[in-house]
């Protein structure tokens, strides 16, 4: 009976409590280790959280800041890039004006020349290396350097506009990557948790080996903004330098121009008062001339008038030298035919002067004829001087370019 009560195969009671208790002691502390974890895990995921927003926020404030910085760039950009084009644009225009001077230069110079050319066809003693050939030879002269230093002022000129549009080219390619920096960087800023189609970029992470420093890219906008700078700056330069040259070149060429056409008035006045003289001393000659000719008639018609005298004297001598005999006397008649025959003769023979005469109005003829010809060459060199150059002329004017 008692072994019927006490099966060996079936545990103690006391085994039951012992096993209840190690079961509830198994389970308080699996349920305190659990709780202990999950209290780790909330302290986690609220470190995390924290830890995550703080980084985003940080992240978003420097995403804000490099903004900022892509935008005072970019207007920096701006800024010098509307700084360059509007320099730019104005030496365009001051390279139209030297244009225009140098074209402005060809006429002169090519009238200056005419006007040499015209006056190596003066004759005579006109020909003469006078003061307006030596103001014309400075004008051509002074022309021809103006030419020069226009046409090296303007390739000077183009070379800055080069200059300026390569400025303004590094500007235009800094400015566009500032605008799709600034693009992307403003994408970025507008990206939260919740912003539909975001993903994983598993290859986000690598640096390629085209990145830059902050520093070097300071730098390169810095260098874009220090060229166009010094662009600028040479273009400020060179526009003062084009106003002062275009002023004194229009000075030069208007002080010399008057210089010349000064010189052509009074070698105008000079040859009309010198061809004025010789009109008066050719008038003075004609009349000699006339007067002379009345002097050779009246010569020839008082030689003519003493033929019929010396012809009736000598016919009375011969006459009585035929009386014969003791009437062939030496008498007073025949001593006063003889008188007049000698007489006569040597009054005759002192009409040398006709020759002498003729011989002076041949001089005088010479003379006329000279001054003539003399003359012709005063009106050759007027014409030259005042209708061929002095009118042309006319049409020469100086601009300010």
């Amino acid at each position: 009976m008692a072994r019927l009560l006490r099966d060996p195969s079936k545990l103690h009671p006391s085994e039951w409590y012992t096993a209840n208790r190690m079961q509830r002691a198994t389970t308080e502390s699996q349920k305190s280790r659990s709780e202990c974890v999950i209290a780790e895990s909330w302290r986690l995921v609220d470190e995390i959280e924290k830890t995550t927003q703080k980084t985003q926020s940080d992240v978003n404030k420097k995403l804000e800041q490099r903004r900022e910085e892509i935008k005072f760039w970019k207007q920096e950009l701006d800024n010098k890039l509307e700084q360059i084009v509007h320099e730019t644009e104005i030496l365009l225009t001051f390279k139209k004006r030297l244009e225009r001077a140098l074209e402005g230069c060809k006429e002169p110079l090519v009238i200056a020349q005419k006007c040499l050319l015209y006056r190596q066809r003066r004759v005579g003693i006109d020909l003469v290396h006078d003061e307006v050939e030596q103001e014309l030879v400075k004008e051509a002269e002074i022309l021809q350097g103006i030419i020069a230093l226009l046409g090296r002022t303007l390739e000077q000129t183009n070379e800055q506009i080069r200059q300026n549009r390569s400025a303004k080219y590094n500007l235009e390619m800094d400015l566009k990557d500032k605008f799709t920096a600034l693009t992307i960087d403003d994408y970025c800023a507008s990206l939260t948790n919740d912003t539909p189609h975001i993903i994983y970029a598993d290859n986000a992470m690598k640096l390629e080996g085209n990145f830059v420093s902050p520093e070097d890219w300071i730098d390169f906008s810095n260098i874009n903004v220090e060229k166009a700078d010094k662009q600028q700056n040479n273009s400020l330069a060179l526009k003062a330098l084009i106003d002062g040259i275009l002023s004194q070149t229009a000075n030069d060429m208007r002080k010399q121009c008057e210089m010349v056409n000064t010189a052509f008035r009074n070698r105008v006045r000079e040859v009309k008062d010198a061809k004025h003289k010789l009109e008066t001393l050719l008038a003075v000659v004609m009349d000699e001339v006339a007067a002379q000719e009345k002097n050779i008639a009246a010569l020839k018609k008082a030689i003519a008038d003493k033929e019929g005298p010396v012809k009736v004297a000598q016919t009375r001598l011969e006459a009585r030298n035929h009386r014969p005999n003791v009437e062939l006397c030496y008498d007073t008649v025949h001593s006063s035919l003889m008188s007049e025959v000698q007489e006569i003769a040597k009054n005759i023979q002192r009409q040398d002067a006709l020759a002498q005469a003729q011989t002076e109005l041949k001089a005088l003829n010479h003379r006329q004829l000279s001054l003539e010809e003399e003359i012709k060459v005063k009106e050759n060199t007027l014409y030259i001087d005042e209708v061929l150059c002095m009118q042309m002329r006319e049409s020469v004017y100086i601009n300010n370019y």
